[in-house]
């Protein structure tokens, strides 16, 4: 019997590092957790998030930008900031949920199609370093 861990990674818009955090987490932790993502401004997915997530072979297209309203009274073990803004402007969530903060720069932000995708990629890629460490730390629990 597992006891899933539920994950919620916020950042700002919900649109580009918390999504590719979401779809990450999902695939690197198995059956292990339930994960959630949400913005404090919601946006859109962006579409090269979207992009260099298919390259993993990890689907995120029908993700939906989400508030962090439809979180804030549900209980986490874990909630996980990736952007500076969202760390600081995050509120308290009932129940013992555990603060992360991880500082990503934000990709859209760059200029130019090609360092624009390199951007995704890196903070991707980063990403997905820094999930697969956080998911083996409660997988590998008694």
């Amino acid at each position: 019997m597992t006891n899933k861990k539920r994950v919620l990674i916020l950042c700002t818009a919900n649109s580009a590092r918390s999504q590719m955090a979401e779809g990450l987490l999902r695939w690197v932790a198995d059956d292990t957790c339930e994960v959630f993502s949400a913005g404090s401004k919601p946006s859109f997915v962006n579409p090269v998030a979207i992009t260099v997530m298919a390259e993993l072979g990890v689907d995120i297209s029908q993700h939906r930008s989400k508030s962090l309203d439809e979180f804030v009274t549900q209980p986490f073990d874990y909630v996980i900031t990736v952007c500076d803004n969202a760390a600081q402007t995050c509120p308290h969530f009932p129940g013992k949920a555990q603060r992360i903060h991880w500082s990503f720069p934000d990709p859209a932000a760059e200029e130019g199609d090609e360092a624009k995708l390199r951007a995704f990629r890196e903070v991707r890629d980063g990403l997905l370093l820094k999930l697969r460490d956080f998911a083996n730390s409660f997988s590998t629990r008694g």
